[in-house]
């Protein structure tokens, strides 16, 4: 396992997610500034902060887990976003791209957890982790 969570592009992927949604979040009316911005911000910032915890626990058990968590904060963002859509609150061109990102990221997370949860099964996989693949912007 890779010493720091920094190190991770899973996490770098999701930080980047974080700045697009506050960046698209900023853009809501005012009205919806405390409501579904405010749960779209918290369940953005979720995502990476739980492959962080996950990954400070040391447990590849307990890693599994927090990236679960994080895949069901990731569900939560993507489900906000198409309902801003659909209530033609956000500029659906906007959404799609991060929802490509969104995308991008789910397979990022779920190619991790099957990972870890085949190494604490003591089966091999026989692909590297995501967190060793370096992918170009």
């Amino acid at each position: 396992m890779v010493a720091s969570y920094r190190e991770l592009t899973v996490w770098r992927k999701a930080m980047e997610l974080v700045v697009a949604v506050y960046s698209v979040t900023s853009q809501l009316p005012r009205d919806e500034r405390f409501g579904l911005a405010d749960q779209l911000r918290r369940a953005v910032v979720s995502i990476p902060s739980n492959i962080a915890e996950g990954h400070a626990r040391q447990s590849q058990r307990e890693f599994a887990h927090f990236l679960s968590v994080a895949l069901g904060s990731l569900a939560e963002v993507d489900t906000q976003l198409d309902l801003a859509t659909r209530l033609e609150l956000l500029d659906a061109t906007v959404v799609d791209d991060i929802i490509e990102s969104i995308d991008h990221l789910r397979a990022m997370l779920l190619k991790l957890l099957k990972s870890i949860r085949n190494r604490v099964a003591g089966v091999s996989d026989g692909e590297p982790p995501d967190y060793l693949i370096e992918e170009s912007p």
